[in-house]
């Protein structure tokens, strides 16, 4: 394939479906966390968009490295995020029906829960690899920057919109973003298994 519309189209699109995981976790964490400031929406976008870009370039180095042993490991993807988002889901749900209210408005999404998320809504990237395999390593690696462009955009706006509700609705908050993020992992795993 050549760089050319098609080729940019083709990337955004895929990347903005892949992001739609990202974006719903997003904005769990936007309402989750009403007062966020710009930078840590940065910051958090960028993990994200990061994680994005790097499994897609995995599956492709897999595709053209050791794809046998990728294939093996494929039947796992669909197991593993749903255990990372219900494990991540599951926490914020006890805690919000636990009602610290003092707590959770100084509470902030913690570098490792931040990892976990990244690498839960990303996962499932690794098949696109396969869709890639027959791009060269420079057109996969413009594909993966596009794909992390769209999807640093799509998860700057799902936490401004978190944001905006999780301020209106901050008392039930980390119950529905505990809820979001279950329902992620469980979609995923029913995708990826049936």
């Amino acid at each position: 394939m050549k760089l050319d519309l098609l080729f940019i189209a083709n990337s955004a699109l895929l990347g903005l479906g892949l992001a739609m995981d990202a974006f719903s976790v997003s904005l769990a964490n936007g309402l989750n966390e009403p007062k966020m400031k710009r930078t840590r929406m940065v910051f958090i976008a960028m993990v994200y968009a990061i994680f994005q870009a790097i499994m897609p370039l995995t599956g492709w180095v897999c595709v053209h490295s050791v794809v046998c042993y990728f294939k093996a490991f494929e039947k796992f993807i669909p197991w593993t995020a749903l255990i990372l988002l219900l494990f991540i889901g599951g926490k914020m749900l006890i805690e919000g029906i636990k009602g610290d209210d003092e707590k959770s408005e100084t509470k902030n999404l913690s570098l490792f829960v931040l990892l976990l998320q990244g690498i839960a809504t990303s996962i499932d990237a690794l098949s696109v690899g396969f869709t890639i395999a027959e791009y060269g390593f420079i057109m996969a690696l413009l594909c993966a920057i596009i794909i992390a462009t769209v999807t640093f955009v799509t998860c700057y706006v799902g936490l401004g919109i978190g944001k905006k509700f999780g301020t209106k609705f901050a008392s039930k908050a980390t119950i529905l973003g505990g809820l979001i993020l279950i329902f992620i992992g469980i979609e995923i795993f029913v995708k990826g298994v049936f």
